[in-house]
């Protein structure tokens, strides 16, 4: 009789996972999706709220310093969609540009989009720095004081006032035009370990209510003063999603869900089976590789490749911003060989971040939809389309699960045969 009883719960679980599911073949066994984080293809329709009019990261890298030398990307049609040197050689992927939806122009607001949650209130922020009686409550909860509290780049406000953290014991707090709360600290003179304790109290405590910004982030870095350099132990603590996610719907079918680089701390590690932070673009890349010959054998991958964004974006390093750019395509060239029939490759964007641009800040643009497996029979123009939750949805079908309608799936499009 027990037993009974326990066969029925079980067959009753599997039923109502089964009502979401289609019973269709999944079309993709392995969907591998890299964001390639702020590589904008020009200034979004709205763009002027942000007063982002005329940014185009893509175009103006090579108007200011010449042709990016990146064939993979631009077989799979990334000439054919931003305003770069053009490709001799017959395109083998489907290409397209993305508008963004969300209230913002910051890194969860995309990613958190691209996954069927488009940020409709928009984050706090703060261009006056923050205000008294939340920093009462940072000193209070972490036992520190703090240096800065205002609007700064990361690399500026360090090497300003890293000497007199060193000489204080006291962090460094600031923000920018996202919804940040920032906290730079010299490996030296607070531990990693205090550092991450410092962040998760300001997320658990500090950072609540009308102050609950997207992300508390991390700064270590090391050196001396004149010479500070940040280091590759930055850590985000994101607020966490007020919706359900297209990765917790994979879940729920038990279909894996694996995440690389910062992807786990952008979404708070809500819905992903596991995680694989990394230290630089090259070393993502070489993750990836990695998980498709061993452990990852179905279901969803997301990879954010984040210098782009923070070593070349952010500190408006044009000729850096190309290079990496090269960097990537040269490891995207290798990962394309090592892609099966059923494999899809998307590679896309989260925001702008234009190096040529006035501050420092994200820009508001179209971003890049690129998608390529070997089972391709032709290139497909994917156009322009509205939402960046298009790759959700996308995701969805492949796996045989029920559509949001979020955004639209481009996936019967890419006519595979």
């Amino acid at each position: 009789m027990i037993l009974t009883v326990i066969y029925y719960k079980v067959f009753l679980h599997y039923m109502s996972n089964l009502s979401n599911i289609d019973l269709g073949v999944h079309m993709y066994n392995r969907f591998i999706l890299l964001v390639m984080d702020s590589v904008g293809v020009g200034h979004a329709a709205d763009a002027i709220i942000f007063g982002d009019e005329g940014s185009y990261s893509l175009g103006h890298i090579e108007a200011v310093v010449g042709p990016i030398r990146c064939p993979n990307l631009k077989s799979l049609g990334l000439a054919n969609i931003a305003d770069i040197s053009a490709f001799d050689e017959p395109v083998i992927g489907a290409y397209g540009r993305m508008a963004e939806t969300s209230t913002g122009k910051d890194t969860t607001s995309g990613h958190w989009e691209m996954m069927g949650h488009p940020v409709t209130v928009p984050f706090p922020t703060f261009y006056d720095g923050f205000p008294k009686e939340l920093m009462d409550a940072f000193t209070k909860e972490t036992g520190y004081g703090f240096l800065g509290n205002e609007v700064a780049s990361g690399t500026e406000i360090i090497e300003r006032l890293g000497e007199e953290h060193i000489r204080t014991g006291k962090p460094i707090v600031y923000t920018s035009a996202d919804s940040v709360f920032q906290i730079a600290a010299h490996e030296d003179i607070i531990p990693l370990e205090d550092l991450y304790r410092m962040c998760q109290i300001t997320r658990d405590k500090v950072c609540v209510g009308d102050y609950y910004v997207g992300r508390i982030i991390a700064r270590p870095f090391v050196g001396t003063p004149g010479h500070f350099v940040r280091t590759s132990n930055r850590h985000d603590y994101s607020r966490m999603p007020e919706k359900k996610m297209v990765q917790q719907e994979l879940q729920d079918a038990n279909i894996p869900t694996v995440a690389v680089g910062k992807i786990g701390d952008i979404y708070a590690h809500v819905g992903w089976d596991a995680s694989y932070p990394t230290k630089s673009n090259a070393h993502g890349m070489n993750v990836v590789p990695y998980l498709l010959g061993r452990s990852f054998t179905q279901g969803l991958m997301m990879v954010n490749l984040v210098e782009f964004d923070s070593l070349y974006g952010h500190r408006r390093n044009v000729e850096g911003y190309k290079r990496a750019i090269e960097d990537f395509d040269y490891q995207l060239g290798g990962l394309l060989n090592l892609l099966k029939d059923d494999d899809l490759l998307v590679i896309t964007a989260d925001h702008g971040n234009d190096p040529t641009w006035k501050g420092t800040d994200h820009t508001r643009e179209m971003v890049p939809l690129l998608a390529y497996s070997p089972s391709m029979s032709h290139s497909v123009a994917l156009g322009d389309r509205h939402s960046f939750a298009d790759i959700g949805e996308t995701v969805l079908q492949n796996f045989g699960l029920k559509q949001w309608h979020i955004g639209k799936s481009f996936l019967d499009v890419l006519n595979l045969k």
